[in-house]
């Protein structure tokens, strides 16, 4: 059964970096490989070539630009809720609706 796998990547250019994402569709307790992360890179729009393998670093060209694209494996959004965290923090809370 696929899985999808969100890749977060970061964008290096001459105008600063940009945190962008893709996906991968993966079969299930499989690891993204790096020809996985070449091919979602290329599906977002982005002629690659690998610059480090270890570090999962791209040089990206488009005409009259070249950039590197980081590719962002262990990637936690800080926006990310803890739902759990909340539930226990409601419990702490003074109830002001009262039956």
């Amino acid at each position: 059964m696929k899985q999808e796998h969100i890749v977060h990547f970061k964008i290096i250019n001459k105008t600063g970096t940009r945190l962008l994402r893709g996906l991968i569709y993966l079969e299930e307790h499989q690891e993204p490989t790096l020809q996985d992360f070449e091919k979602c890179l290329q599906d977002c729009g982005h002629e690659v070539r690998i610059v480090n393998k270890e570090q999962f670093i791209f040089r990206a060209f488009k005409p009259g630009e070249e950039y590197l694209i980081d590719v962002l494996e262990d990637y936690e959004d800080p926006h990310t809720r803890d739902r759990n965290a909340e539930n226990l923090a409601k419990t702490f809370m003074k109830d002001n609706n009262p039956l």
